[in-house]
């Protein structure tokens, strides 16, 4: 049986480039892989045959010499498949069927995990965001199993080579003219299996616990805003890092006071012969009460603005204060 073109094969014409032979192979190769076509030997044998052409039509020498010859060898032995192409594939394959690593790999893939980031939201009312506080918080979260040291083993137990990959973390499959490294199914890729787990964490090295933590919070914080503990969220799986925390800031509003960034804005009632004649005012502040004068003849809606009594910012930099000044209005008896 006659080999068909390498170029009808990928379907590109002969002044294609390397990255259009490239991008019409990486679709064939996703489209006709014998794990997304089990048993379907049609599908099979447009695999291999892309992964011919492209393994001729990507090398400049190689395709040189396939343009002057065709499928004749001519002498140099150019024609043929070159399983090392698949190198260059790994994140399609890997992505889309599971594969660890790719032809000639046999690494074990790390089974160390990282662990979960976790969220906690944190109620405070205003003056408790404006000022900061200490506090106390209880966060459920995985920790490692204490009886097990996080082995997931019984104690002395210990865990024993993988009969399935022989320890390697991988098995390897046959399919045709090439070879694959799968991820083992029996130990998820760790190289070994427990057969006596800790009863405490049943096999897992985790366990739950609520851990209490107390925190500092820096005067000035708004709502929403929120602060990232290190170290503070679900522990790895099998030696991993920790997860971080973030304490996001749930803050109440204030019956008086509404802040806008780190400005303070109230609403101050005066009365009519106060704003036209003038007067002396008690006025509330973050801090406890305050006098302000009132100049004669303020109009309704007057802003005064009292610096350095805002919010206080995590940055060092206050914000200010400001009064909105409204008058009473009489009606004439």
């Amino acid at each position: 049986m006659s080999k068909r073109d390498y170029y009808e094969v990928l379907s590109v014409g002969r002044s294609a480039s390397d990255q259009e032979i490239k991008s019409a192979y990486r679709k064939l190769a996703v489209k006709h892989h014998p794990d997304k076509n089990q048993g379907d030997n049609a599908a099979e044998e447009m695999f291999k045959e892309a992964a011919e052409a492209y393994s001729i039509l990507s090398d400049q020498q190689k395709r040189a010499h396939y343009d002057r010859f065709g499928h004749s060898n001519g002498g140099s032995g150019s024609a043929g498949f070159d399983p090392a192409i698949f190198s260059e594939f790994g994140d399609i394959f890997g992505d889309l069927f599971g594969f660890g690593d790719i032809l000639g790999g046999g690494r074990r893939r790390s089974a160390a995990q990282r662990g979960d980031d976790l969220r906690y939201n944190l109620e405070l009312t205003f003056m408790e965001a404006a000022f900061g506080l200490k506090t106390k918080i209880k966060i459920p979260r995985l920790e490692p199993c204490e009886r097990c040291s996080g082995s997931g083993a019984a104690p002395g137990a210990g865990s024993t080579p993988c009969p399935t990959c022989q320890g390697q973390g991988q098995i390897r499959y046959q399919q045709g003219f090439f070879s694959i490294s799968r991820t083992c199914h029996h130990c998820q890729g760790k190289g070994s299996i427990i057969k006596n787990p800790c009863k405490e964490c049943r096999g897992e090295g985790r366990v739950h616990r609520d851990r209490t933590l107390e925190i500092k919070i820096p005067a000035g914080v708004d709502n929403g805003q929120r602060m990232r503990l290190g170290g503070e969220g679900e522990s790895g799986v099998h030696g991993g890092p920790s997860g971080d925390l973030d304490v996001v800031f749930i803050v109440k509003e204030h019956d008086v006071f509404e802040r806008q960034q780190n400005h303070i804005y109230c609403t101050i009632p005066i009365s009519f012969p106060q704003a036209a004649l003038g007067a002396e005012v008690t006025i509330p502040t973050l801090e406890g009460e305050d006098k302000l004068k009132i100049p004669e003849g303020t109009q309704s809606g007057k802003v005064f603005c009292l610096r350095g009594k805002g919010i206080a910012s995590p940055t060092g930099k206050d914000g200010v204060i400001n009064m909105f000044a409204s008058t009473l209005r009489l009606r004439p008896s």
